[in-house]
């Protein structure tokens, strides 16, 4: 998980009372449901789906599934299991012509895990090449958005990407990925090195619950799938093939509903993700490649 979760990406009527008081408004009683057909509307239901309607509020995303490996010419080959986890937290952000809108910042775990076993992959024999090699689980740390406001960058108003059938609603989000690898040279336009990957999300929940400003944080399901180039760590030496993994999960009501080998991970190898970033964080974001390159030393060049 590069991005986000996945990576992964708005307020009602009267948005700047939704998004800065909720708790007042639920208490009333008498608050009107998030209209998704407004630009306020349709940017609030984001954020609600994301993280909430409550500031500095930590918000957790639990996933788990597969990881295949494709390669021209052989069938699919299962590689192993994922774990998948990213706790965030949204604040609210203004701006005098896009309006009131929210940034989300976050971290997250991508967790790669022995379908036998089920403890985490310490060490995997790569079957193309007979070497075994070191497992990095990917632990990426910012993994922020750029704010969303009513009014988008390019001057037109925000609308509602879901679809609604009955009492569901869903979001499909396809992230096409293409730029410039951290682990490659500088001849990279000449002999290739870019990083190439999709991500594919969808949403889901109850529509009745996504619209009612009385619920600050509805429930939220997810599906996730990821295709990409070869882990770094796999040591694939530019070999043709990809991998694809295949998840789906949920948004959580505490940690205490996280797997026992995610909470494990937390407890004992990265205990400073059991809560998000500030809310202001503006470091840069953490993928896969840029860990794997502050964690892993170069391997000796190969020889003429």
């Amino acid at each position: 998980m590069s991005r986000p979760l996945i990576s992964l990406a708005c307020a009602a009527v009267a948005a700047c009372a939704l998004l800065t008081t909720p708790d007042a408004r639920a208490q009333s009683g008498k608050a009107k449901r998030i209209d998704l057909n407004t630009p306020e509307g349709a940017t609030l239901a984001g954020r609600r789906i994301q993280c909430g309607s409550i500031d500095n509020t930590p918000t957790i995303y639990y996933f788990h599934g597969e990881g295949f490996a494709r390669v021209p010419g052989e069938r699919d080959r299962k590689l192993f299991d994922v774990e998948g986890y990213n706790v965030r937290q949204c604040v609210t952000v203004t701006d005098p012509v896009r309006g009131t809108g929210w940034r989300l910042v976050s971290r997250e775990l991508l967790l790669y895990v022995d379908p036998t076993t089920g403890e985490l992959l310490k060490e995997w024999k790569n079957p193309w090449t007979g070497q075994t090699v070191k497992v990095l689980q990917t632990a990426n740390d910012p993994v922020n958005q750029r704010p969303v406001f009513p009014i988008g960058a390019d001057g037109k108003p925000a609308t509602w990407p879901g679809t609604t059938n009955g009492n569901v609603w869903w979001n499909t989000i396809t992230v096409p990925l293409f730029y410039v690898n951290p682990l490659a040279g500088e001849f990279q336009k000449n002999v290739g090195g870019y990083y190439h990957a999709t991500e594919m999300f969808n949403f889901f929940g109850d529509i009745n619950v996504l619209t009612d400003p009385k619920i600050p944080n509805p429930a939220v399901e997810v599906g996730w799938v990821r295709m990409a180039d070869w882990l770094p760590w796999m040591e694939m030496s530019g070999r043709a093939g990809l991998i694809y993994i295949h998840a789906a999960g949920r948004k959580l009501d505490g940690a205490d509903q996280l797997s026992p080998v995610l909470k494990k991970a937390l407890e004992t190898d990265y205990p400073e993700y059991r809560s998000p970033p500030a809310g202001d964080d503006s470091r840069e974001n953490e993928t896969s490649w840029t860990y794997f390159k502050k964690k892993i030393a170069p391997t000796t060049p190969l020889k003429k």
